[in-house]
This record gives structure tokens, sequence and C-alpha cells, in this order.
């Protein structure tokens, strides 16, 4: 009774005010983030998936290799795969992780649950700290990514949560689950037409609403789930693998544009770069990014992978003309390529929005002939 008492007040609240009540408001995973990602899938995942089929008799695990966001691998689980993630970004495997994880993976028993661990990143008081500091006004370059308020409120949660793991209160999965939910809570109120590439000059509606940490509702089912930050040539890989790829294939570099992510991502304070104060990226720029470069690149991704199923999203938009990516990777296989349809074209603001075009999806899929396969697993 008791119990049931103190639930009561506390939703009454929150009606009052959500942001500072101590109770978090939960949302579906679907509705989670307003991080608007160049080249996501989520409008042609099932499309992928029904393409890459229900997991077979092999014991093979679903790789989803450049996984930005996770939709692919968050949906393949769906699908009774048990998933494999990796990403160069640490913010993409947060983000990606947190798709996967159940609430028996994270149980945030030490904090007495996910939602007081939310209220308690709500509650922390406003610090002066490095996104103050840097992304917002109150700095010395003015920066406006967030309102002097909401950076502040960025810095409390930071602090608060870098001395959770450092602390050890935090589970690897439960780590994970609130950086991404701080990077959404981050996205929520940034200013900015849709990635960090720059700030805007004059405030949006949504970078004036308060900054707030919402929960997700976690996955009943639990997932037999890995996650890594790397090379793709790091990344475990066994001959009865599925593994998707969706490498970028134009010349947006995501460790540029999604700086910000990285920094929440990595919990530091790196030095600042230029007008718009970019992290340190360039070691983490992709081949696949150059036009030059770009199709001996990813013959060498493909050709290099030791499984025998090799899924690959592309797209007419991509560097490298369609044809001559299927005369480089026809000689590993047996190829073919699927159209997958139109899509809206990336969309930054609403003048983009009137002037883009569609753009076409395909995914080439390859079957590796024994020859491909042998040097690999040997290896």
């Amino acid at each position: 009774m008791l119990a049931s008492t103190l639930d009561m007040h506390a939703r009454s609240a929150a009606r009052e005010n959500p942001v500072r009540a101590g109770v978090s408001t939960y949302i579906r995973a679907t509705e989670m983030s307003r991080v608007r990602y160049i080249g996501s899938k989520a409008r042609v995942v099932d499309d992928i998936l029904a393409l890459i089929g229900p997991p077979g008799d092999e014991n093979g695990v679903f790789v989803d290799a450049f996984c930005g966001t996770g939709i692919v691998g968050a949906r393949a689980s769906e699908r009774g795969w048990s998933v494999r993630i990796n990403d160069s970004l640490r913010s993409a495997v947060a983000m990606a992780t947190a798709q996967l994880v159940s609430s028996a993976d994270a149980p945030f028993a030490v904090l007495d649950g996910y939602q007081a661990a939310l209220a308690r990143l709500n509650e922390a008081p406003s610090e002066n700290g490095f996104f103050r500091r840097e992304y917002s006004p109150a700095g010395p370059m003015g920066r406006r990514y967030f309102t002097e308020e909401n950076a502040a409120r960025i810095d409390a949660a930071r602090t608060l949560l870098l001395s959770w793991r450092r602390e050890e209160l935090l589970n690897q999965d439960e780590h994970k689950l609130l950086i991404a939910d701080l990077i959404s809570a981050t996205a929520r109120v940034a200013n900015i037409a849709g990635t960090y590439g720059c700030f805007l000059r004059r405030w949006t509606s949504s970078a004036l609403h308060p900054f707030e940490m919402r929960g997700r509702a976690l996955r009943d089912d639990q997932v037999d789930h890995e996650s890594y930050c790397g090379d793709v040539s790091d990344t475990p890989m066994a001959v009865d693998d599925v593994v998707y790829l969706d490498p970028p294939y134009t010349k947006r570099q995501y460790a540029a544009y999604y700086h910000i992510n990285e920094t929440l991502a990595h919990e530091d304070e790196p030095r600042l770069i230029g007008k718009t104060g970019l992290r340190p990226w360039q070691s983490k720029a992709s081949a696949y990014c150059y036009k030059t470069r770009a199709l001996q690149a990813l013959e060498d991704l493909v050709r290099n992978v030791p499984a025998a199923r090799v899924y690959l999203s592309y797209s007419s938009e991509g560097h490298v003309e369609l044809d001559d990516l299927e005369r480089s990777l026809a000689p590993l296989g047996d190829l073919a390529v699927h159209q997958l349809g139109p899509v809206g074209r990336y969309r930054p603001n609403a003048a983009a929005s009137a002037a883009a075009t569609d753009v076409t999806e395909y995914v080439v899929e390859l079957r590796k002939s024994r020859s491909t396969l042998e040097p690999l697993v040997q290896a």
C-alpha cells in the first residue's frame, strides 16, 4: 500500500514537472531518438531481412558489421538471430546495443532500477562543465548547439553517469543503454538541422525545450548479443555467420557529422577544432567516403569477410557505379543484386526536402565460392 501511495504521488508530481519530478518518461524504442542518421535503413529493413531469411541449422550469427543506430541488427534479433554488432563509432555501438538489451540484461540492481537511475540523472544539479563551456553561448566561442541551461544539464548527467561507471555501479549493457538514452536526450534539444556538422544561428523550438532523460520500453526476451567497436577486420566472424555490411558510400564522414555523439559516448573532454568545435576525427576517416578509393575498399571489404553469405547495402547516390561494383565482386562467388525501391534522400531541413529527389536502395547478395573462402578459413 505504501508503495502504491508513493507511486501515486510521484505520478502527480510528474504531471506538474515531468523533467524534475524524479519520474522518467517512458517511450517506445521506435520513438526514442531524434538522431537523424545518414543512411538509416529504417525504411527498408524489412525488405533486407526478407532477403536474408531466418536463421538456419548451422548455428551462425547475424553480424551487423556497420551497425549505425542498430535497426537492422535489432530486427534480425526479432526473427530469431543471435546478433553480433560492430561499428567504428562508440556512439553507434551504444545506440545499437540499447535496442538489443532486455530488462533482465539491465536490472540496475545497485541503483534501484532503470527508472530510478533515469530520475537521478534528471535531478542532478546543473554544472558549468564541458558542454556549457564549449557548446553553448556561455563559452568563449559562443557556439549555439545547446542553450546554456540545457548544456549545463547535459554536463550534470555526464558527470553522474561517469561516476557510476568508475564506481562499477553499472554492467556493460546498463552503461551502453544510458549512454544511448543520453545521446537521444541531447539530440532532442540540439540546435541543428539534422547532424552535428554545424549549429544554427537561430534557436529552433525544440532546442528551447528542457533537457530530459527518457527511458525506453526494454524488450522482454533476452537476445544473445555481442558488441564490438573497431575495424570490421577485427570483428569475429565464422563461415556459417551471415554478414550484413552497410558501409558509408558518400563523401559524408560519420565521425565528423556525429562528433557530439562521440564525445558523449567517450565521456571525455577533447580539444575541439574550429568554429563548429569538431573533436579530432581524422583517425576514423573512412576510405569508402573517397571517390578514388571507394571501389577498391569495397572489394577488399567483401573479399576478406570469412563468411559464406554476405549482404552489402548500397544506393544510387554512392561513389561507385553499381555496374562497376558488380564486376568487381562477381569473381568472388554467386552474385545477385536486389533493388529495394526508391526512398527519400537524406533531408536535413525544409529547403533540402523541397529540392530532394529519391535514391534507389540495393542489396548485393554474395554466396562465396569455395576457392574464395578457403584461404580465409585457413588463415
